[in-house]
């Protein structure tokens, strides 16, 4: 261990050289495009990692994650260096506004845009938004003869690193050099951070130093602070570690002596003891450690108070931060990532007190061209989500009754309208959406047995079969309308070949015409149907009779509404027991229609379904909502669920699976039988549930991919988008 240090401190050992220049402050010698930097007499390389829900974690998972990061920690190479920096930037306000607020489109609905940047603005700048993101950084630098060898070992670290991280459940990804010289860019000119443009090819072309994209204007090194720019900056370091033996040394302080050995020898030798108990018996390292911290406030009466803070908050841990004196460069080049290590201060640490100081604190959900769903209760920073960028951007909205749900749903589609020119279409069963989907210019189609509003249940448009011969889709589609319409039997072999055999037969006019023209009717098909020699069609004729020239033959005529309207909502309240399951399976095979028109033109579909737990109660639109959620991503589309009845949901194996694999989940609000069953199925810890556990409304736990975040979404009461998105009574 003594050799390796020595070595250490031998490698770190370089001349002390007076920068002449901001650029010579920048202690990089050279830079390659896979971010790979010569530092001294060293090679650098920088990697980004996520954080995880380390704060809500219950005690076993914390355990779990204390115990993996020691195991990362122990993976560490003992011949190179490693830094794990933790960088708190403060978020630019300018590009959070630029990337948050809607933009006036003169289109009528610019009074709510008004309305809702108002809010995003509010929620963006008042004083419970933290307004800072934590970025973290690991740095590995190691002494290679040339770059090739440091190439092919950084090649074999970051491949170690990256199953590490995956194991703690977070994600590792290496940092290029223009990574890397924005990372630096951001911290030496503050406020500047969107004017950053560094093109390397273009750089070595016109002969320039890449230290002039990222230098401050000026450097100024004082005793015990530095000037960069328009900032002051100070460097502090962790001198004196916790201990805990408060008791005894109370007890000396009391002149509570004893004639046996003195204290601190007898506590040295305690020490000892446990020290090499942990590097032989318990799996651990010995490692030396070095932890130096760097703030920077617009004016220096500003710094020195946030230095008293921070110095005030290390007293009351039992640790002990001092100010590096005459070694402020020193100290900013140990801190920054360049890889470097200027300050002598290293303490012995074994591998478990090295993990103390753990770098996870709480996830954040921070997506580019996102929309906002609340406050992260952790972080305190607003949760910008974007569903495209999901690998599965299906959606769950759960919560008992008042809980939120139907509010969360709406400001979506509001959003979602409002900010973009995607389609939106909802399946309305408690006629909740009306009025929003009048207000934002909508189409609100009513369905009923005696309704003049007619679906024709028929309908197909040339890109419905995905690229293959849409007949064959469109006759699945008929065979379980068939058999939904005779009463939920399954059809034999002759009865399938017979509507088969009819559905191309009533296609084909349709089909030569180029697809221009009325598309065929249940009537015409029930026609042809009759037109065939076989007594199971006869049959089949007099079975969907009453479906097509019945009473209710609503689905068995040509389509009469404005179904192109980019804000749909089918309100299906009025569908009977005996039209309902067709409808709704008619409703989706509409939806179907649009999703592929749309998939053609370019466009997304986002498709709300409320009480989706209503669509698991017949087989058929159960099994054709199935296939829809897993075919939809494909087509560009994003399906949403919303339901109070989560234990009624998770009843079906087809529900439980779409839940499972769905990775934008908002859950409000819960039972304590829904509790359990989601904490089961998703893996949320007791702390997690208490945020879903007795909360008001517009609170509770929201998944993005593999994070699970607290929320809380409060929306201003005395607005327009208010009043049109509440179901409170009274409001």
């Amino acid at each position: 261990m003594i050799k390796t240090l020595r070595r250490t401190m031998k490698q770190d050992k370089e001349r002390s050289v007076i920068p002449k220049s901001v650029q010579q402050a920048i202690p990089i010698r050279a830079i390659w495009p896979d971010g790979i930097f010569a530092v001294g007499n060293k090679f650098s390389k920088s990697f980004r990692f996520a954080d995880i829900n380390y704060a809500v974690a219950s005690r076993e998972d914390k355990e779990m994650m204390f115990l993996s990061y020691s195991e990362l920690l122990n993976s560490f190479d003992s011949g190179a260096t490693t830094k794990i920096t933790i960088h708190n930037r403060r978020l630019n306000q300018a590009d959070v506004e630029r990337s948050i607020l809607i933009p006036l489109q003169h289109d009528g609905l610019d009074v709510y845009r008004q309305e809702y940047n108002d809010m995003l603005l509010g929620k963006a700048t008042d004083g419970n938004t933290n307004g800072t993101i934590q970025e973290k950084y690991i740095t590995i630098s190691v002494v290679k003869k040339n770059v090739d060898e440091a190439r092919h070992y950084f090649a074999r670290v970051g491949t170690e690193l990256t199953a590490h991280f995956s194991r703690l459940g977070s994600k590792c990804t290496e940092l290029d050099a223009t990574d890397r010289l924005r990372i630096l860019h951001d911290f030496f000119r503050i406020g500047e951070e969107a004017d950053f443009r560094f093109d390397m090819q273009e750089m070595m072309r016109k002969g320039h130093d890449f230290k002039d994209y990222i230098c401050p204007d000026t450097f100024e090194f004082a005793k015990d602070h530095f000037r960069m720019g328009e900032y002051y900056g100070r460097v502090i370091f962790l001198r004196d570690y916790a201990s805990f033996i408060k008791g005894q040394r109370r007890q000396n302080r009391n002149n509570n002596f004893s004639a046996v050995i003195p204290y601190d020898m007898e506590q040295q030798r305690k020490e000892s003891k446990e020290f090499l108990s942990d590097l032989t018996t318990r799996d651990q390292r010995m490692m030396f450690g070095l932890l130096t911290m760097v703030h920077v406030a617009d004016s220096k009466e500003q710094l020195d108070s946030d230095t008293e803070t921070l110095l005030t908050t290390a007293r009351k841990h039992l640790c002990q931060f001092s100010t590096l004196s005459y070694q402020q460069m020193d100290g900013l080049n140990t801190v920054l990532l360049y890889g470097l290590r200027k300050v002598h201060a290293l303490r012995t640490l074994t591998t478990e007190s090295t993990a103390v100081f753990i770098p996870f604190r709480a996830q954040e959900i921070m997506h580019p061209d996102g929309i906002y769903y609340g406050q992260n209760i952790i972080s305190k920073n607003m949760i910008v989500s974007n569903r495209k960028q999901l690998l599965n951007g299906n959606s769950f909205i759960l919560g008992v009754s008042g809980s939120g749900k139907s509010f969360a749903a709406k400001r979506e589609i509001v959003n979602q309208i409002l900010a973009s020119d995607d389609d939106v279409i909802l399946i309305d069963p408690e006629r909740e959406y009306s009025a929003l989907v009048t207000a934002l210019g909508g189409e609100t189609i009513h369905i009923s047995a005696t309704s003049s509003n007619h679906i024709n249940a028929m309908d197909m448009n040339r890109d419905y079969g995905d690229g293959a011969n849409p007949i064959i889709l469109k006759s699945e589609f008929v065979l379980s309308l068939c058999e939904q319409l005779i009463g939920g039997h399954h059809l034999g072999a002759k009865e399938k070949s017979l509507i088969d055999r009819c559905t191309a037969a009533v296609y084909r006019k349709y089909l030569r015409s180029n697809y221009k023209g009325q598309p065929p009717t249940l009537q015409d098909f029930r026609a042809e149907l009759l037109k065939q020699a076989e007594p199971e069609a006869q049959d089949i004729a007099l079975a969907i009779e009453l479906f097509t020239s019945g009473s209710l033959n609503t689905f068995a005529q040509s389509t009469n509404v404005n179904v192109h309207n980019r804000l749909i909502c089918y309100d299906i309240l009025d569908l009977g027991k005996q039209l309902l399951p067709i409808g709704m399976l008619v409703v989706l095979d509409n939806i179907l229609n649009r999703i592929t028109q749309n998939r053609a033109r370019g466009k997304n579909t986002f498709i709300f379904i409320d009480e989706i737990y209503l669509l698991f109660q017949h087989e058929y639109s159960a099994n054709f909502l199935f296939t829809l959620w897993k075919r939809v991503r494909k087509y560009g589309a994003f399906c949403t669920g919303i339901t109070q009845n989560v234990d009624d949901l998770l009843q079906s194996h087809t529900a439980r699976t779409m839940l499972a694999n769905s990775e934008f989940i908002v859950m409000l609000n819960q039972a304590s039988t829904d509790r359990m069953e989601l904490a089961e199925l998703l893996n949320i810890s007791d702390l997690q549930l208490s945020y879903i556990t007795n909360v008001d409304a517009g609170n509770g736990l929201i998944k993005v991919g593999s994070s699970l975040v607290p929320f809380t979404d409060k929306f201003p009461r005395h607005t327009k988008l208010y009043s049109l998105m509440t179901t409170k009574p009274g409001e």
